[in-house]
């Protein structure tokens, strides 16, 4: 599988329902679980005083990343997404 770096933003849209956006994160937190459980997602981070989340996520390509696995999230239709493909660096520390 290759890496992703993901940042995501998710803005709910005004009037609704807060029962729907309970519902939502609830879905979005099994989710978010079982995709890790598959190697799907790797890391996730919050930046300190933002609501935006940054992670490294792995799909075959980034259409199977788009379509079978961010896509698959409850919150998707909610969300801003910036996808960078990665790659191993010469000097990465993990590769020694």
């Amino acid at each position: 599988m290759h890496e992703f770096l993901v940042e995501i933003t998710t803005t709910v849209p005004e009037g609704t329902p807060a029962e729907e956006v309970d519902r939502r994160r609830a879905a979005e937190a099994v989710r978010a679980r079982e995709l890790a459980a598959t190697g799907h997602l790797a890391r996730l981070w919050r930046p300190v005083g933002e609501l935006r989340s940054i992670g490294v996520w792995r799909a075959a390509d980034e259409d199977e990343l788009h379509e079978k696995v961010l896509g698959t999230l409850p919150l998707r239709p909610w969300m801003t997404v910036t996808v960078t493909a990665l790659e191993s660096h010469p000097n990465d520390p993990a590769r020694s």
